[in-house]
């Protein structure tokens, strides 16, 4: 077990290890008492509980689910380590607009958009579709655009890794808000981590001012697209999922 902790501390250790300015050595024993709390208590769940009652298995789960541990205490640790929200905007095109996007072509198939400054939205499902529909429809939106060609990415960390998140659609409501939509059927921990970091720079970009009003919201239907601009058009003060 003494190994599983150790090994577990350590690569919660270097994820934090590039940002932090104190002690390495103590933030090290702070890591390796808060793993071992961790692994010791009731907040790891086994399924089958049967599992749970055997010691060599549990061990052996615990190894194979390690990067998911990590990330859990990981993504524990590091809002709580934060003391402001910065946004960070790229030094090229630190503010990106539908006018700087330029023709391209695909083979996906596409609708024409009425609210959209691109006339032409393309589409990845038809789920997608139907949602797109209801946005160019809605009279709580002002404007839309599917986030295809326009450089809009979250940037993200999973299992220690930094990727890219790109949201389905940006709309602005009749409110003023800006609205970072996500089309998601089934949730799974990796989407749960994006929009940790999507609510971040949401928050980030509309304390800094300058931008605009940022919210987040996740359609699972699209008959729950219409309640979703609803709530979020009806509420001057930021809506904070």
């Amino acid at each position: 077990m003494q190994k599983i902790i150790f090994e577990t501390a350590r690569d919660v250790y270097d994820q934090m290890k590039p940002s932090w300015q104190g002690n390495r050595e103590f933030l090290l024993a702070q890591v390796i008492g808060l793993v071992e709390k961790v692994i010791n208590s009731d907040r790891i769940r086994i399924s089958p509980p049967l599992f749970n009652q055997d010691e060599l298995r549990r061990r052996i789960l615990l190894t194979l689910n390690m990067t998911k541990i990590v990330q859990h205490i990981w993504e524990a640790i590091r809002p709580e380590n934060t003391e402001q929200l910065v946004p960070v905007f790229d030094n090229q095109y630190p503010i990106r607009s539908t006018g700087d996007v330029r023709t391209w072509y695909t083979g996906k198939p596409c609708e024409w958009a009425m609210r959209s400054h691109i006339n032409f939205a393309v589409y990845d499902s038809t789920w997608e579709a139907s949602e797109a529909f209801i946005l160019d429809n809605d009279q709580n939106v002002e404007a839309w655009v599917k986030n295809d060609h326009l450089g809009f990415d979250i940037l993200y960390v999973n299992n220690g890794v930094v990727r890219k998140y790109r949201p389905d659609f940006l709309i602005r409501l009749k409110n003023g808000k800006m609205l970072v939509l996500e089309v998601k059927g089934q949730d799974s921990q990796k989407d749960k981590s994006k929009r940790s970091f999507l609510s971040e720079w949401c928050k980030a970009s509309t304390t800094q001012g300058g931008v605009g009003v940022w919210e987040w919201d996740v359609s699972y239907n699209p008959s729950d697209v219409h309640e979703i601009l609803l709530q979020h058009n009806h509420h001057n003060n930021p809506i904070t999922n």
